[in-house]
């Protein structure tokens, strides 16, 4: 696996791309109960493998699955705008992350979307490439120290979540660096577990499996997060120096309950974490399968910014990193599936979606679809070296109002960790077979991804 492959005739030799893991997808049909007890432990085994090279798909019951850029923006920007977050999306990830902005809809999510836009601005991405570039210098220096086999998956996790604690979290002492890492670890393995009653929809009063087991996760990384909100308020910033600080501001001009808040927060870092580590992940396996790339990148961030921390105006000038950046996202998208209950009767080029008709956007599909991409299973940075795509096509943070609130912090973060890391360290393939990719809150690895780390 993951080696160069050869085959000659007489008059030359065809070189075909190293393969690299893909998610493995349903190829038969899937009943509805099948696809409840199946989707509960890894979403792309209920998904149809036809997602890749068809642009809609009738599934099960009322499920459709959209892959046509066009039906996607009309759903997502146009007729379909304000259609809600999907009721099984609510079931698993309600009673952890309650009234915040992922869930709330109407007049509840344009608040809080308008109140906390100007944390993720533009303005403010140069003090946070500050925070990130100190947790980039640091993984560097863990992966040269480690010189050889390291868990790049682990090692990522670890990273995002330091950059919670400095972002989110700076100048706390009232909590652990620790405390907050196991807790938010221990939250998002909560929300990353779908339960069978969940998926097939039944009424909220059965009792889950996931109560009696982590009641307790929701209880404690709820109490640590007010623990936060109130040291931070009992400190009295005159300046905001951190998310925690806007957030605040928020709660104490009476536009916001602490509640809400501390779901708000919570949806923040979950959010945030995860998806992050896991593009870090992937994007160093990547480089790790196609060294050549991975050092045509690295030339580029040593002349870009040889020495000393990442800076946020360095970043333009490594068109090479954000294009690898992008194909990451587009083969290992962390949202890779995401859906909306349909609310009225809508005919969108010939498909007709009636109200209670659950329409699903498989993005990891979509992204790697016959139709709209060249080889899409293969890794190729210049598709996105001065190229663009139709509305609809590349959507790795989603589209419409509710497209990512943090799609560039996150992008910034990654770019900053990546170019930290790869000036110092290079990284190659080891024996460890790397596991296909698992799907449940996010788009994990299905295991470690165990690579050769080296100082340059």
């Amino acid at each position: 696996m993951n080696k160069i492959e050869t085959s000659v005739d007489e008059h030359f030799e065809v070189v075909q791309a190293p393969q690299i893991v893909s998610a493995e997808l349903a190829t038969s049909d899937v009943g509805l109960i099948d696809f409840a007890r199946k989707a509960g432990k890894n979403i792309f085994s209920v998904i149809p493998d036809a997602t890749r090279t068809q642009n809609y798909l009738r599934g099960p019951a009322n499920i459709h699955y959209v892959c046509d850029p066009e039906m996607i923006t009309e759903l997502l920007a146009g007729v379909g705008r304000n259609f809600p977050k999907s009721q099984f999306t609510r079931n698993v990830i309600g009673p952890a992350v309650g009234n915040g902005m992922i869930l709330a809809e109407g007049e509840k999510w344009r608040a809080q979307r308008h109140r906390y836009a100007p944390l993720f601005a533009a303005r403010n991405l140069p003090v946070l490439t500050s925070h990130f570039a100190a947790t980039g210098d640091e993984l560097a220096d863990f992966f040269a120290l480690a010189n050889g086999e390291v868990d790049v998956a682990d090692a990522a996790q670890e990273a995002t979540l330091a950059n919670i604690s400095r972002v989110m979290f700076s100048g706390n002492e009232a909590v652990a660096k620790r405390d907050i890492r196991d807790g938010m670890r221990r939250f998002t393995d909560y929300i990353s577990y779908m339960s069978l009653f969940d998926l097939m929809g039944l009424p909220k009063w059965l009792p889950r499996l996931k109560w009696l087991r982590s009641r307790k996760v929701i209880t404690d990384v709820r109490k640590l997060t007010r623990d936060v909100i109130e040291k931070r308020q009992s400190k009295k910033n005159i300046e905001a120096e951190d998310f925690l600080d806007l957030l605040i501001e928020a709660l104490e001009t009476d536009q916001e309950d602490i509640e809400t808040t501390i779901d708000n927060l919570l949806t923040f870092v979950a959010a945030g974490y995860e998806t992050s580590a896991n593009t870090i992940a992937w994007g160093l396996y990547l480089l790790a399968v196609f060294p050549d790339v991975q050092e045509r990148i690295r030339q580029e961030i040593l002349i870009a910014s040889s020495d000393g921390p990442i800076k946020f105006e360095v970043l333009p000038q490594l068109p090479l990193l954000q294009a690898h950046v992008k194909e990451t996202l587009r083969l290992y998208p962390a949202g890779a599936l995401f859906a909306r209950d349909a609310t009225e009767t809508t005919d969108i080029n010939g498909i007709t979606f009636k109200k209670g008709d659950v329409i699903m956007f498989p993005v990891y599909s979509l992204h790697r679809n016959e139709l709209l991409w060249d080889k899409p299973d293969e890794y190729s940075i210049e598709r996105f070296i001065n190229k663009k795509y139709k509305r609809g096509q590349y959507i790795p943070f989603g589209d419409g109002p509710r497209i990512c609130i943090g799609a560039q912090y996150a992008e910034t973060e990654i770019m900053v960790l990546l170019a930290s890391v790869l000036r110092k360290v290079s990284f190659t393939l080891t024996e460890h077979p790397v596991a296909p990719p698992n799907l449940t809150f996010t788009m994990r690895p299905g295991g470690p991804i165990i690579l050769n780390a080296r100082r340059v």
